[in-house]
C-alpha cells in the first residue's frame, strides 16, 4: 500500500472514531455496537476496532449493560479545552460589560447545568453584580440557562429574565451559535432594570463576536 493509500485510509478511520464519539454523546442510553454500526454504515467489526482504540484513550467505555457511553478521557479534554474558550470571549466580554454597566459572563453547558466559564465587571460602576466563576444554575432558569435552550431551538433572539436565579437580580443573555461541539451563552447580570432592546443588541454582537473568535 502507498503512502497515499495509507493516508486516507487513516483519515477514513479518524472520521469514523469522530462521528462514533459525537453518535455516543447524542444518546442519552448510551448505543449498542449494532446500533453504532449501524448508524454509521459499517461493519460490527470495524466498530469492535474503533471501541477498542477509543476505549484504550478513556474516550469511551461500556455500562453494565454492554452500551457505549463516553468515557472520563472526554472530561479531561473539556477541561482543558476550557480555559482556551475563556480567552478567546474576554475581549468580547470586557467589552460589553463597559457597554452596559453589568457583569457580563460566558455559561457553557457542562453535566446539565450551565457553568459560568468566564466573568468579566464594569470598571466604572458604583455597584454591580458578584457573580463567581463556576458557578453552576439549572439550563430552566436564568437568562443564561434560557438562551442555550432557545439555541438549541435555533432561536438567536436575546432573553431576558427577572429574579430567577437571585432575587433582585436582571439577566439578559443570547446563544453563541455556530461554534460546533459548544453550547454555550453570553448575558449580563445587573441590580437594576435592563433596557432589553438595548442591553438585547450588545448582548447578541458579543455573542457573534464571541462565535466568530471560537470558530
Amino acid at each position: 500500500m502507498d503512502t497515499a493509500a495509507r493516508a486516507g485510509e487513516t483519515a477514513q478511520t479518524l472520521d469514523r472514531g469522530l462521528r462514533l464519539l459525537h453518535l455516543v454523546a447524542d444518546a442519552p442510553g448510551g448505543l449498542t455496537v449494532t446500533e453504532a454500526a449501524n448508524r454509521l454504515g459499517i461493519g460490527r467489526a470495524a466498530v469492535y476496532r474503533l471501541v477498542g482504540a477509543l476505549t484504550s484513550h478513556g474516550m469511551l467505555r461500556r455500562d453494565g449493560e454492554g452500551r457505549l457511553r463516553l468515557g472520563a478521557g472526554v472530561l479531561h479534554l473539556a477541561r482543558r479545552a476550557q480555559p482556551l474558550l475563556a480567552e478567546g470571549a474576554l475581549p468580547a466580554l470586557r467589552r460589553l460589560a463597559e457597554q452596559a454597566g453589568a457583569t457580563a459572563h460566558l455559561t457553557v453547558v457542562e453535566g446539565g447545568e450551565g457553568v459560568a466559564l468566564a466573568v468579566v465587571e464594569p470598571s466604572w460602576t458604583s455597584f454591580h453584580v458578584a457573580y463567581r466563576t463556576g458557578s453552576r444554575h439549572p439550563l430552566e432558569r436564568g437568562a443564561a440557562g434560557r438562551a442555550i435552550l432557545a439555541g438549541r431551538a435555533g432561536a438567536a433572539a436575546p432573553v431576558s429574565t427577572s429574579g430567577e436565579l437571585q432575587s433582585g437580580a436582571y439577566g439578559v443573555a443570547a446563544p453563541v451559535l455556530g461554534v460546533p461541539g459548544l453550547e454555550a451563552s453570553v448575558g449580563v447580570v445587573s441590580l437594576t432594570p435592563l433596557d432589553v432592546t438595548e442591553v438585547g443588541t450588545q448582548v447578541a454582537a458579543a455573542a457573534e463576536s464571541i462565535a466568530a473568535a471560537l470558530s
